[in-house]
């Protein structure tokens, strides 16, 4: 699992890449952490390279997204495959994150 987080323009831009298990989430959360206080900006989460996601993974999400909206931000999920989509919409998490 590879995770890195950038500020350009005023956003966040987070990149998953690889899979999402348990143990690889427990991991992408120290770098994704700082992203639970957005302070305002957007975040954005390029997913092209997110193969699979585990529930511990779809939890830093939605923590993400609540430290966004309490601050007035917004979370935005781009390049989602079809395998990634299929698990935010049988969690109910489609209809919570805004996609690109």
């Amino acid at each position: 699992m590879n995770t890195k987080i950038q500020e350009i323009d005023g956003k966040y831009f987070a990149t998953l890449e690889g899979e999402m298990d348990t143990t690889a989430a427990m991991e992408a959360e120290k770098v994704l952490k700082p992203l639970y206080q957005s302070n305002g900006k957007d975040v954005i989460i390029e997913c092209a390279g997110l193969e699979y996601i585990a529930s511990s993974g779809l939890r830093i999400l939605l923590s993400i997204l609540k430290g966004a909206k309490a601050s007035g931000s917004k979370v935005i999920m781009r390049h989602v495959n079809d395998d990634i989509k299929t698990v935010f919409k049988l969690t109910g998490f489609i209809n919570i994150f805004d996609f690109e």
